[in-house]
């Protein structure tokens, strides 16, 4: 049986997107991270 609609392409399209982008936000988190967290410690304590 062979289905022809497109709404679970749909679906699994945006969900790899979705999962794409969250591992770029994990990847950047990792290699940005502490330099990011340090850079806004010394924004606060130069205020």
């Amino acid at each position: 049986m062979i289905f022809s609609s497109g709404k679970g392409q749909g679906l699994v399209e945006y969900a790899l997107l979705i999962l794409l982008v969250g591992i770029a936000v994990i990847v950047l988190l990792a290699l940005f991270g502490t330099g990011v967290g340090n850079m806004f410690s010394n924004v606060i304590s130069n205020i």
